[in-house]
Order: C-alpha cells, then sequence, then structure tokens
C-alpha cells in the first residue's frame, strides 16, 4: 500500500520540534539575518528570511529526489561541497566583520539579497545535513512526492517565524547602539560568530 501524506501526521509533533530546533539554533543564516537586520533594519532582513526559509525547504526536495542518495554514494563531492561553502561562509564573515559603522556606508554598502541567502544554504553544511535527516528520519522509506513536499512545506512554515525572530533581534540591538566603536564592535563578534559556526559546521560534517 502506498503511503499518503495524512500518514505524516503520526510524526508532526517529532518533525516539527526537529524543524523549530533546527532554524532557531544558531547557524549561518541566522547570523546573516541577524547582522543584516542590525545594519540596515528589519525589512532588509526580510527577504534573507525568505530566501534562506525557500531554499532549505527546496533542499528537502532536492534531497529526497535523489541528490541524497547521490551524494553518500560520492563522499568525495560532500567533501569538495563542504569546505568550498565553508570558505564562502569564511569569506562573508569577512565581510560582516571588516563592514564599517552603519554611519559610515558607501555606495556599494548593500543589505544581502534574497537570492543570496537561498544559495548560502546549498553552501552550508549544516543545510545538508538537517534536508538528509529530513529524508533520511521523517520521509520514510517509501516515500513519494506528496510526502517530501508536505515535509518541505511544514519546515517552511516553521523555519520562517524563527528566522524572523532573528531578524526582530537584531532590528532591535541595532536601534540600541549608540558609538560607532560598539556598532564596529558588534560587527566584529558578528562576523567572527559567523567563521565560527561556519567551520563548526563543516567538522560536524567531516565527522559524520
Amino acid at each position: 500500500m502506498i503511503e499518503t501524506p495524512a500518514f505524516a501526521f503520526a510524526q508532526l509533533l517529532p518533525f516539527v520540534t526537529f524543524a523549530f530546533v533546527a532554524s532557531i539554533t544558531p547557524g549561518p543564516s541566522n547570523l546573516l539575518i541577524l547582522g543584516n537586520s542590525v545594519r540596515y533594519g528589519f525589512a532588509a532582513a526580510l527577504p534573507i528570511v525568505c530566501g534562506a526559509c525557500a531554499g532549505s525547504a527546496a533542499l528537502v526536495l532536492f534531497v529526497g529526489f535523489g541528490a541524497g542518495a547521490w551524494l553518500a554514494a560520492h563522499p568525495g563531492v560532500q567533501t569538495v561541497m563542504g569546505w568550498a561553502g565553508t570558505l564562502w561562509l569564511s569569506y562573508l564573515a569577512w565581510q560582516i566583520a571588516c563592514k564599517p559603522p552603519a554611519d559610515i556606508r558607501t555606495a556599494a554598502d548593500r543589505p544581502t539579497g534574497g537570492w543570496m541567502a537561498a544559495a548560502l544554504q546549498i553552501a552550508n553544511p549544516k543545510s545538508w545535513s538537517m534536508a538528509l535527516a529530513v529524508v533520511s528520519v521523517f520521509a520514510g522509506a517509501n516515500a513519494d512526492l506528496p510526502r517530501y513536499a508536505f515535509l518541505s512545506a511544514v519546515f517552511l512554515m516553521v523555519s520562517a517565524p524563527c528566522l524572523t525572530i532573528w531578524a526582530v533581534l537584531g532590528s532591535r540591538a541595532g536601534g540600541r547602539l549608540r558609538s560607532a566603536t560598539s556598532a564596529k564592535a558588534l560587527n566584529v563578534i558578528l562576523g567572527a560568530a559567523l567563521f565560527a559556526s561556519a567551520w563548526a559546521g563543516l567538522l560536524e560534517h567531516v565527522r559524520m
């Protein structure tokens, strides 16, 4: 008998809990949202929230429809992707740490776009680990398109408010910065946190 999406409701609470923890805990996407909302405000961080959530949800579908099995059979590709993503995240961390205070901006100073946030999920080892966990633990052995679509949609609905919380926190923190020195210090802290998160994700991915 073919499983239907309705059967997934038996695992809905554990999956929602997993999606909440995966989305709310600090990671590259959360820190990128936080850094942009501190510097540019809440509205500027919303495209990043949308891009990150859509990218993660799409990754679940992508992994479910064969990418996960293919990557499992080609560990060398996983290693290259992990290193490439970590180096890119390290570059973003350097950019955040080196940004001048918000009151000293250049014409090239722009918030991160939604498309880049979506692409970040491909480069983020944490996102791949999340997608692989969804497929292997919650999808079931006979999962089909409706099941993957259901899980992807639920993850999207859970992750969106979680990441929005980080945007709210960042905008409030940015409004409290009263000096260029404190703003610059926060940029350095956020950059260092993103750098540490990226390399921690790579090390965890390598150990898997």
